[in-house]
């Protein structure tokens, strides 16, 4: 019989309690600009969380209308939106071409804090995407000529003939981007920020986008 995988059981009261004793009370999160509190949160995460705090996942629905999502890395963050790179005939870029929308969402668990957005995908502009492309090392730049992603691989063989092949291709010299590799930009339609607190007592704040600027609404746990 096979066990069950052990699932920490819910917080008892005493550990609220400790958590109350630990914690600062916060000020309520500011309702002015969302990206100038997105940036505040993920300086603070680069410096804190162990692993990838650019790591978000990011959902894109296929065909059928059926959810996908997959971790992904933010790779710029501003006023326009958040961007991601992608091999652009994965399971993901077919899916956005489809249906341009998406939904993200970042988890610092050492902060105890998440970012969600969703919002229209568009494709950056041809100089961002060689411009991000340059700053990629060269081994990353041929794996993504190498990687068919999201095909079926025979064997790990296969991967690694095919990366030799594209390093003899390109010898020494640069390696240019791939015509089926680029970025997209998600404008956020709307941002919610989760900030956690004892007995799940969380605050929630959500920025939504009205005309030129944003209108907040903060959310019961």
């Amino acid at each position: 019989m096979i066990e069950k995988p052990p699932i920490p059981p819910s917080p008892s009261e005493d550990d609220y309690v400790r958590q109350v004793a630990a914690a600062e009370p916060p000020p309520q999160l500011a309702e002015t600009d969302p990206f100038a509190l997105f940036a505040e949160w993920m300086t603070e995460a680069l410096a804190k969380e162990p692993n990838d705090a650019n790591a978000m996942a990011l959902a894109t629905v296929d065909a059928d209308g059926l959810p996908d999502v997959r971790m992904v890395l933010l790779k710029d963050a501003d006023a326009r939106g958040f961007v991601f790179y992608t091999n652009l005939e994965s399971a993901k870029g077919r899916q956005l071409a489809a249906s341009p929308a998406a939904a993200l969402l970042f988890h610092w668990k050492s902060l105890r804090r998440q970012v969600r957005a969703r919002g229209a995908v568009t494709p950056v502009s041809a100089e961002e995407a060689d411009a991000y492309w340059a700053t990629r090392a060269r081994p990353a730049q041929l794996g993504a000529w190498a990687s068919e992603q999201s095909q079926p691989l025979p064997d790990r063989m296969a991967f690694e003939k095919r990366i030799a092949e594209f390093g003899l291709k390109f010898g020494l010299g640069k390696v240019p981007r791939p015509p089926h590799w680029s970025g997209y930009r998600l404008a956020a339609q709307t941002i919610e920020f989760w900030r956690d607190r004892p007995f799940r007592l969380h605050e929630r704040l959500v920025f939504e986008r009205r005309g030129g600027g944003w209108t907040t609404k903060r959310l019961y746990p």
